[in-house]
């Protein structure tokens, strides 16, 4: 089985063939994702740890270091205990990839830091309080103009997307 965005491929060996299927996440495929969900089950549990994806990766070819797939357990776990039921497990091939969750609940740090007042948008306000609180003084001028380079919908203040829009290109500069 490897995983690669939104598929699954599940390889199982039989006598001398290799059967290859590609297993789409959608609805009408969700009996497919069960039987990678079983087959990832390797101790019959229901739930999947993140050593039994490491080792389910590793025996299809794939590679998924320790703490990739402590990650993505972590990032996709909806009841904490540290291991994907089916529903987790569903969500986390939908998901996509590992790092992309992690470069996003990242973002998503960041974006709550500038974002003070509560209300999901960096306004002109909290970006002047969180730079002079990195050090960077400036007028609430200049994030206004900072802001509008950046806001897609003209509303004045950046939401989740509009931020991680902006970060992508500033890291694109380095």
């Amino acid at each position: 089985m490897i995983i690669k965005d939104d598929e699954v491929i599940d390889q199982t060996a039989s006598t001398s063939t290799l059967s290859v299927s590609i297993i789409n996440t959608s609805n009408e495929n969700s009996d497919h994702l069960e039987r990678v969900f079983t087959y990832f089950d390797e101790d019959g549990d229901g739930k999947v740890s993140p050593a039994e994806l490491q080792r389910c990766v590793r025996a299809v070819g794939g590679e998924l270091t320790e703490e990739e797939a402590e990650m993505a357990v972590r990032l996709s776990d909806s009841d904490g205990d540290g291991m994907l039921g089916l529903e987790d497990f569903s969500k986390l091939m939908e998901g996509g990839d590992v790092e992309e969750k992690s470069k996003e609940s990242e973002l998503r740090g960041a974006f709550e830091m500038y974002e003070m007042e509560g209300t999901g948008q960096i306004t002109p306000k909290s970006l002047k309080r969180m730079l002079s609180r990195l050090g960077e003084s400036t007028s609430v001028d200049n994030c206004k103009f900072m802001i509008q380079r950046f806001d897609l919908d003209g509303d004045g203040v950046l939401n989740f997307d509009e931020f991680k829009i902006m970060m992508n290109m500033e890291l694109k500069k380095i």
